[in-house]
């Protein structure tokens, strides 16, 4: 655990120290007052008389997560709006769990490189780019491979027990926008029209795939 923990770190205070995606800090810190009412790019800082160690921690990617979705994949943030210390830092974390045949569906984050280290099990990733060329490998506890800002990426664990990473971003809040999510269920939506003649597709088959991805009624 302590071999993997370093691993995890190494990964982390490389992809920190290569690039920020985020402007740098100009103070030692600026922990987020998420209550100030201000906006800024990022948060406005908390009086430093009432930052404590805790604006620092976050116990949330200690353990796997619960899974309960169609996808069979779960995405545990662990950026600014966890950890509040992180404003202006450049830095954050995820931890993502999946299901045997688990998929992490394609997406980007506009604002940041992205660098996965495999805690368990054994993924198909892979990302593409501007000129429409696929990148993609399988990879196994242990190993490492990055997904380039901005650039549509996804992960399939395609073995028959779960795994889990480690994701890194050089921002503090990398931001995500989930493809067939932000085309089909965006408010208000994209008009049918559109969707029918990008995909060739018929409207029936638009709709089906809306209701598909609606969120579930409980």
């Amino acid at each position: 655990m302590a071999a993997k923990l370093f691993a995890c770190f190494v990964v982390f205070v490389a992809l920190s120290g290569v690039a920020k995606a985020d402007p740098d800090l100009l103070q030692d810190i600026c922990v987020a007052n998420k209550t100030a009412g201000v906006k800024v790019n990022g948060f406005a800082c908390k009086n430093d008389a009432a930052v404590t160690e805790a604006d620092f921690f976050f116990a949330g990617i200690a353990n796997p997560a619960v899974i309960n979705n169609t996808v069979g994949s779960m995405v545990t943030a662990s950026n600014v709006d966890q950890i509040p210390g992180l404003n202006t830092l450049g830095v954050s974390l995820a931890r993502i769990d999946y299901l045997p045949g688990g998929l992490n569906p394609p997406h980007t984050h506009p604002r940041a490189t992205e660098i996965v280290f495999v805690l368990e099990g054994a993924l198909d990733v892979g990302f593409i780019t501007t000129a429409n060329k696929l990148f993609t490998k399988s990879i196994k506890k242990g190993e490492v491979f990055v997904f380039p800002k901005g650039l549509i990426h996804f992960q399939k664990n395609n073995g028959n027990v779960p795994a889990a990473v480690i994701a890194a971003f050089n921002s503090q809040l990398a931001g995500t926008q989930g493809i067939a999510a932000a085309l089909f269920t965006s408010t208000p939506p994209v008009p049918d029209n559109v969707l029918t003649k990008a995909f060739q597709v018929s409207t029936a088959e638009v709709e089906m795939i809306k209701s598909g991805l609606a969120p579930k009624k409980s």
